[in-house]
């Protein structure tokens, strides 16, 4: 069900198998001022969350974070064929089929501009993720850049977490390996250190109610 989790802001959980890995996943929506949403990793689009959804407000923007991000785009496109679809950097390549508007980068659109701040976090480039800030709520809206697994109902992924080294929310033994530009990772952590968020609303795992800007800077504190 789509949840409210601020003033502004909602978030949909789902459930999701990676790799036969339960990780779940999860979409986040915000209201903006002119009362449009902008639609953050969208989830499938059933009957029911069309609704919800509809509810709060149209859609004025819809957005695929990652390169991994993105199986359900095209249903939002076609049920909301005005809002402008965005995508991070690459993902046109791998989703051709889809009809996109706007790549992202550091830079909002003028859609969010003034309430949602970003950072294409390229540093990582297997997701090539853009993180988000928005302001009014204080919150980090992330998909990848960190993970809070290693509390998850299911034994078999709570297992998988510890080999990877996420007994905490926060990163894995992965990015140590996946992270080549350690200098322009810094920079790009850096520039989200200095949003002023507390709340983390991520896709793999509980969201990180409070704390949020130590997790993030723990996560990365070995760069």
């Amino acid at each position: 069900m789509l949840t409210p989790v601020a003033d502004g802001l909602w978030c949909e959980p789902r459930s999701l198998r990676f790799l036969g890995v339960e990780t779940g996943t999860r979409m986040s929506v915000v209201r903006l001022q002119d009362g449009g949403l902008f639609v953050h990793s969208p989830v499938a689009l059933d009957d029911a969350t069309r609704a919800a959804v509809d509810a709060l407000g149209p859609v004025k923007a819809l957005v695929a974070p990652s390169l991994f991000h993105h199986l359900y785009v095209g249903e939002w496109i076609a049920a909301h064929p005005r809002a402008v679809a965005c995508h991070c950097p690459g993902l046109e390549k791998k989703r051709s089929d889809l009809r996109w508007d706007r790549a992202l980068g550091d830079e909002p659109e003028p859609e969010w501009k003034g309430e949602l701040d970003q950072v294409f976090f390229g540093a990582r480039s297997l997701e090539n993720e853009v993180v988000f800030f928005h302001r009014a709520s204080r919150t980090l809206l992330c998909v990848d850049a960190i993970f809070n697994l290693h509390r998850h109902p299911s034994r078999f992924t709570r297992l998988v977490a510890t080999l990877l080294g996420n007994r905490e929310p926060g990163s894995t033994w992965l990015e140590r390996l996946l992270i080549r530009d350690r200098a322009a990772a810094r920079e790009q952590v850096g520039r989200m250190l200095a949003w002023d968020f507390d709340r983390i609303v991520l896709s793999h795992g509980a969201l990180v109610e409070t704390g949020g800007h130590e997790v993030l800077r723990r996560a990365y504190a070995w760069l």
